[in-house]
C-alpha cells in the first residue's frame, strides 16, 4: 500500500530501490557463478619457473647487450619480434628517459619497436639513436601510411641509470659509446643472455654492493608467462641489514640467488644497511622491463607496471627516494588471450606476478655480479658470512 506522506521525489526514490532490489536479487545466480570463474582464475593451480628464467621465455622477445669495459658502462636492448603494445611507470625522483611521453595514455602512439636500459646518465640516452638507427634500416617503425623515400619512425622508449662515478675511463669527448654499444647489442640479440656484470648493468652499484643486469621468469598454471629484465643501480640496500639474505628471499624459487631465503631478523626503521652513503641526485636509479605474452591493452600494461613498482619495493630498501630514477617499463608479446574471466582480475593477477617475478630478477643480477677489471669493492658473493 503506498505511503501518503511520501512526496514526488520520495515516491520515484523508493521505486528505484525497489527496481534495484529486485534486479540484485535476480542477478545473484549469475553473481555466483561469476564468483566460481573469478575463484578459478585467480587459482588456476601450480605455476614453475620458465625454461630459461630469463624474460626471453616470453614468447616474442630477444635481448642484446653490450658493454664497455674501459668506461665501466653498458646498455641492454629488449627487442619484441613484431610492434607492441607498451606502457611505462616512473617512481624515482630523478629519472632519465626518451619516448616514455608517447605511452601517455591519450597519445597517439602507445606501442614500441623496442626498449632500451643503459648506463652513461644522460650520455646513455643516445643509445637510443643506434636502436632508432638500426630499426629504421630494416622498415620497422610507425608509419600513419608508407609514402616512397619517407622512413618509418621506430618507437624506442629507453631508461638510463647513473655509473659515471664507478671509476671507468669516461673521458670520451665527443664521442660516447652509448649509440655504437647500442648497434652492438642490437645486432647480437639473444634468447640465452648472460646476468650479473652486463649490459646497462656492467658497471652499477646496488647500495654499496656491486649490482647488475637480473632477470626472471614465471609460467601460470594457465599457461601465461611473466618476465622481468632489470639493471640494479640503487641507493638502497638488496640485503636485509646484518645479514647475507636478500630482502626477496621469501619469494627466491630452488637456489636461484644463493638460497638462503627470507631473514628472521627484525629491522630498526632508520637501519638502511648496506645502502649508499652520501647519496647524490641521479647517482642512482633501478630501470626494468616487465612482459607477459598474454593480449593485454596499452591500460591494462600501465597497471601492470604499477603494481611490478611493488616488486622493487619488496627487494630494495630504500627504494623510489629523491637520489633514485626508478622506472618501469611493461609490454605484451599477444601470443595469448587471456584466461576467460574478469579481465580486472586478471590484471590483478599480472600485475601481482610481475611484481614477484622482478624482485626475483633483482636479487638474481645483484647475487651473480663480479667486479669488472681494476673496480674494487664488494659483491655480494664476498659479503663477510
Amino acid at each position: 500500500m503506498e505511503n501518503p506522506n511520501l512526496n514526488k521525489q520520495d515516491k520515484k526514490a523508493t521505486s528505484m530501490n525497489r527496481r534495484t532490489l529486485l534486479a540484485a536479487a535476480a542477478a545473484l545466480p549469475l553473481v555466483s557463478s561469476r564468483g566460481a570463474r573469478a575463484a578459478g582464475l585467480a587459482n588456476p593451480g601450480p605455476g614453475h619457473v620458465g625454461a630459461l628464467n630469463l624474460i626471453t621465455d616470453v614468447a616474442g622477445l630477444a635481448i642484446g647487450e653490450a658493454h664497455d669495459a674501459k668506461a665501466r658502462s653498458g646498455v641492454t636492448v629488449i627487442l619484441p619480434d613484431q610492434r607492441c603494445a607498451a606502457a611505462v611507470d616512473v617512481r624515482g625522483g630523478g629519472p632519465g628517459t626518451r619516448e616514455t611521453d608517447a605511452l601517455t595514455a591519450g597519445n597517439l602512439v602507445r606501442s614500441i619497436d623496442a626498449i632500451v636500459l643503459s648506463g652513461g646518465s644522460v650520455y646513455g640516452l643516445a643509445s637510443a639513436d643506434g636502436v632508432t638507427a638500426w630499426l629504421g634500416a630494416k622498415g620497422r617503425g610507425f608509419s600513419m601510411m608508407k609514402q616512397p623515400g619517407v622512413p618509418p619512425s621506430p618507437i624506442v622508449p629507453t631508461a638510463i641509470l647513473f655509473d659515471l662515478a664507478n671509476g671507468g675511463d669516461k673521458e670520451w669527448g665527443l664521442n660516447p659509446p652509448y649509440r655504437s654499444l647500442a648497434l652492438n647489442a642490437i645486432e647480437h640479440t639473444t634468447k640465452k643472455f648472460a646476468l650479473g656484470t652486463h649490459g646497462a648493468g656492467y658497471g652499477a652499484e646496488a647500495g654499496s654492493i656491486k649490482g647488475g643486469l637480473g632477470s626472471a621468469s614465471f609460467v601460470t598454471g594457465d599457461g601465461i608467462t611473466v618476465g622481468a629484465i632489470v639493471a640494479v643501480n640503487s641507493l638502497g640496500s638488496v640485503v636485509v641489514p646484518g645479514t647475507r639474505n636478500f630482502w626477496a628471499g621469501m619469494l627466491e624459487i630452488g637456489n636461484e640467488f644463493g638460497g638462503l631465503g627470507g631473514s628472521a631478523m627484525h629491522v630498526d626503521e632508520e637501519d638502511w644497511g648496506r645502502a649508499k652513503l652520501n647519496p647524490a641526485a641521479r647517482a642512482n636509479t633501478t630501470i626494468a622491463c616487465v612482459a607477459v605474452d598474454a593480449d593485454l591493452d596499452a591500460d591494462e600494461l600501465k597497471r601492470i607496471a604499477m603494481m611490478a613498482q611493488d616488486g622493487l619495493a619488496r627487494s630494495i630498501r630504500p627504494i623510489h627516494s629523491p637520489f633514485d630514477g626508478d622506472v618501469i617499463f611493461s609490454l605484451s608479446t599477444a601470443r595469448k588471450p587471456l584466461p576467460s574471466g574478469p579481465r580486472p582480475l586478471a590484471v590483478a593477477r599480472l600485475g601481482a606476478l610481475a611484481a614477484d617475478v622482478l624482485s626475483r630478477a633483482v636479487a638474481r643480477g645483484v647475487f651473480e655480479a663480479t667486479l669488472p677489471p681494476g673496480m674494487t669493492g664488494l659483491t655480494w658473493k664476498t659479503l663477510p658470512q
